[in-house]
């Protein structure tokens, strides 16, 4: 039995598999620094989306030591989004998440527009983002898509290998 409650979240209108991923423009963060970038300007072949809780969430540790842990980074992008700080990343990325880059979205808009926010429990007005992946295409179209929908939740790490393989090969 976990020692922590499992909690549905609510239904959402997500980015599906079929559409094109939506552009915006946020700090993208690599070990080193960290500049403003749009997401159709550092997708030009297929990449994978990371959407997580903050940093010192437990599912972002778990979801970047999944990076790391199947190579992904190897074949295709991998990019993700939080709301947390550049200065976070950075040390995130200092442990783990090897080739990835973060972009920060501190006012949860990227994270909305892609139908993936919610209210963290009892802080009124904190608003971060269920985990979810997404794979897309060199022109942007979401060719997989997983979202969480209780917490805690976590991808199916052989369906994304899948995924990729199908996409690269």
């Amino acid at each position: 039995m976990p020692d922590f409650d499992v909690v549905s979240l609510p239904e959402t209108d997500y980015v599906a598999a079929g559409e094109i991923a939506p552009e915006f423009t946020r700090p993208l963060v690599n070990e080193e620094y960290w500049e403003d970038r749009a997401l159709s300007d550092v997708v030009d072949g297929p990449t994978l989306l990371l959407f997580h809780p903050m940093d010192g969430a437990f599912q972002g540790t778990y979801l970047y030591n999944t990076v790391d842990d199947h190579g992904w980074s190897d074949d295709v992008d991998v990019l993700g989004v939080s709301v947390s700080t550049p200065y976070s990343h950075k040390r995130l990325l200092a442990d783990r998440g090897d080739g990835v880059r973060i972009f920060s979205d501190p006012s949860a808009s990227v994270i909305e527009e892609y139908g993936l926010a919610h209210d963290i429990d009892g802080m009124t007005g904190v608003t971060e983002s269920r985990p979810a992946v997404f794979l897309l295409d060199a022109d942007r179209t979401v060719e997989y898509a997983w979202v969480a929908n209780e917490h805690p939740a976590f991808p199916d790490a052989e369906a994304i290998d899948d995924a990729v393989t199908d996409l690269v090969d």
